[in-house]
């Protein structure tokens, strides 16, 4: 009697074997440009190579924050400048139109906000990252070290990330890469070398292709394809390093670079409200 039930299992097996296999659809992925607040005009850009290939030259440059959707989720790449503080004067590093003034404009509370994630710690990156405390906060492991050591650097800015480092808000140093939402289209890649911990940040769409965020890894066109490395990176070998990966990483993928402080790569995507996809 065991033999027919026993031949009855294994054409059971047999037929669910040979049913085929529903694959899960892609999550859409979209990312749109934020403005995070540009010069008044061009600065001195000296400073950004330490072969003094810039000398007693000026350039425009920007500030960018990114919104990343990965289906129902969202992430913020970067923070840029702090906001204006009522009944303080406007400057030309202060954001007038602010991160959840935009994100409104989407139709986007920040507590939808599921990922902070921080290029690196300079106060150009970070000014706005205390309006979403209740997301979590991804930051290169090597930043997040400084920051929580007894003597940070000085040019780190951890005043929007207290809320983090009092451990009241949930982070994630990324010691490495770190595939955000596990499926390969948000990647945050290792740069180190402007500061110890620095990332930048790679998104996969399904039209666009597949887009490349620096951070700070380039400040301008000319300081990318000159490898150029500022007077004020913490590691110069890991800066140049970090420049062939992530070259070689762009050529692999056919991506587009864009230099997230170099407003002529601005157009590289389309203008706000509009999202890449």
């Amino acid at each position: 009697m065991t033999k027919p039930i026993h031949r009855s299992i294994a054409g059971a097996i047999a037929c669910l074997a040979a049913l085929p296999v529903l694959a899960q659809a892609p999550a859409e992925v979209s990312l749109t440009r934020f403005d995070c607040a540009s010069a008044a005009g061009p600065a001195d850009i000296g400073r950004f190579s330490d072969t003094m290939a810039y000398e007693g030259k000026k350039l425009q440059l920007t500030a960018s924050c990114y919104l990343i959707r990965h289906a129902d989720h969202y992430m913020i790449w970067d923070t840029g400048y702090p906001a204006a503080v009522a009944g303080t004067t406007a400057t030309d590093r202060t954001v007038k139109v602010t991160l959840i003034e935009q994100l409104a404009q989407l139709k986007i509370k920040p507590e939808q906000i599921n990922y902070v994630g921080i290029s690196h710690y300079h106060g150009d990156h970070t000014g706005q990252a205390a309006s979403f405390p209740q997301a979590t906060l991804l930051i290169g492991q090597g930043d997040w070290d400084v920051l929580k050591g007894p003597t940070p650097s000085g040019t780190t800015n951890a005043a929007p990330l207290k809320h983090w480092l009092s451990g009241e808000g949930k982070a994630e140093p990324v010691a490495k890469d770190k595939d955000v939402f596990g499926d390969g289209t948000v990647v945050i890649l290792d740069m180190p070398g402007h500061t110890p911990g620095h990332h930048s940040l790679l998104v996969k769409l399904k039209e666009k292709g597949n887009v490349l965020l620096t951070g700070d890894q380039a400040h301008f066109r000319e300081n990318y394809d000159g490898n150029g490395v500022p007077t004020f990176n913490f590691n110069r070998a890991d800066t140049l390093a970090s420049f062939d990966r992530f070259k070689q990483i762009a050529k692999n993928l056919s991506a587009t670079v864009i230099i997230q402080h170099d407003p002529r790569d601005i157009d590289k995507l389309p203008a706000f409200p509009a999202a890449a996809k």
